[in-house]
């Protein structure tokens, strides 16, 4: 907050004084969980409770969270009224303030090189007005149709990147255990059938590629406590709706394994280490 006010960021005392202020035409929020994202709009001093209407009429809401919650929240925003003093949007309420989903994907190095992709759900004319703001930050901004299909999309690319991640340091730490070097390992399944973001992008095995957690003891990266969240979401979701998801379900007892064992704030890579006992080093 000090080092955003240094540069020209207005702090507001709570959100209702943020939802209050004359300027403010959009808001953009992104918490750990659905119980945060809870009380920052609809609690006592959340930011549908602003008096006398609500000043920003476009409110995006790029948490992770389940999509009834999501879904909740956009009836909420359209109970809302606005200030007689707000701004709508091009395809926005001029009655009410319009709240789209739109969680991201594509981890640190994404928000860093601003090439997220966002997964919206919402009014098709709100997520239209969102996205200039959202390109800001990301390169894909993806129209999933209505609200809480966002929250629906992250959870399903959620659910494959825990069994993925899960399933290279499965691999790489088997061949490593076979006399394979785990970087020529790598190589392989970038240019073969077991390619994928997990392998490619943020390779568990430390020594293999730069900058990734794997090369910082697994620090600054995607925790493991946050991995265990979006599963339960997956989890929650699928009993929901009747579907099985048996991969997901052990995914997600295994990065748990190294919440409880190595701490919540670990990078999910380093299931590689702390459950599979994996290192850089191969097996003669």
């Amino acid at each position: 907050m000090e080092e955003a006010c240094k540069d020209g960021a207005e702090a507001a005392s709570s959100p209702v004084d943020m939802a209050s202020q004359e300027g403010v035409d959009i808001i953009i929020t992104m918490l750990p969980s659905a119980q945060h994202v809870w009380e920052v709009y609809c609690g006592q001093d959340g930011i549908l409770k602003a008096k006398g209407g609500v000043r920003p009429a476009l409110l995006i809401d790029s948490s992770t969270i389940d999509p009834p919650t999501a879904r909740e929240l956009n009836a909420a925003g359209t109970a809302a009224a606005l200030h007689h003093d707000a701004r709508p949007c091009s395809g926005c309420s001029a009655a009410h303030p319009t709240l789209i989903d739109a969680p991201v994907s594509g981890g640190i190095t994404g928000a860093s090189k601003a090439t997220l992709t966002f997964m919206c759900g919402g009014e098709k004319g709100a997520v239209a007005a969102a996205e200039p703001y959202l390109k800001l930050m990301g390169k894909n901004i993806v129209n999933c149709g209505q609200s809480g299909n966002g929250q629906a999309a992250k959870v399903c690319n959620n659910l494959v990147l825990g069994v993925s991640m899960a399933a290279v340091a499965e691999g790489l730490a088997l061949g490593s255990k076979l006399g394979l070097d785990p970087k020529l390992l790598s190589d392989i399944f970038n240019s073969s059938s077991a390619r994928c973001w997990s392998s490619d992008s943020y390779n568990p095995c430390p020594g293999v590629m730069e900058g990734v957690p794997a090369s910082k003891d697994y620090k600054g990266g995607f925790a493991c406590k946050l991995m265990s969240k979006d599963l339960g979401l997956a989890a929650a979701a699928a009993q929901h709706c009747g579907a099985k998801v048996p991969m997901s379900e052990e995914a997600a007892r295994l990065y748990q394994q190294v919440v409880d064992a190595e701490g919540a704030d670990l990078d999910f890579g380093s299931v590689f280490k702390h459950v599979y006992n994996g290192t850089s080093t191969m097996h003669v």
